[in-house]
């Protein structure tokens, strides 16, 4: 009986870690918050961006949507492995056509999105706060008239 409590006991603990590091505190819809974002060169490109983030096998499915400070229209889709490997996006507005996704943690991840005709070109990170209200999306890298860009995106949980 003893024996039997303890495999019952080690079953639930290996159960719960592997649930634990599957985790993935990014999914959700987020609305990026203008005034605590940041844009370089200025101004910021976009008037609204709302990010939905769903459950795909190995990884996630993001649809993007909102408007441009010029007045186009955004809204974007891609599904994306968490192994690194560039997943084309599908739609209208994004500056990029491919990114490729790496989890850290269950509250960050790495990202590298490209336009594979063009000059875009960034690399950043994601973080998700500690408690899940707040995703923070940081990156570097060269804009679609080659000139460096640095761009911090807050987005605050729906």
């Amino acid at each position: 009986m003893r024996r039997m409590f303890s495999l019952a006991l080690a079953a639930l603990a290996l159960t719960t870690t592997l649930v634990a590091l599957d985790a993935d505190n990014s999914l959700g819809t987020w609305n990026v918050n203008i005034a605590a974002s940041k844009y370089t060169p200025a101004p910021l490109p976009v008037k609204s961006l709302t990010v939905v983030r769903e459950v795909f096998p190995g990884g996630v499915k993001v649809t993007t949507t909102g408007e441009r400070t010029d007045g186009t229209a955004i809204n974007t889709t891609y599904s994306a492995n968490y192994d690194g490997t560039p997943a084309g996006v599908t739609g209208k507005g994004s500056p990029y056509d491919t990114v490729s996704l790496k989890r850290v943690d269950a509250n960050t991840f790495n990202y590298e999105a490209k336009n594979t005709t063009g000059k875009y070109s960034a690399t950043g990170r994601i973080v998700i706060s500690n408690e899940g209200k707040r995703m923070t999306l940081t990156a570097k890298g060269i804009d679609a008239d080659g000139k460096e860009l640095t761009l911090l995106l807050v987005y605050d949980k729906q």
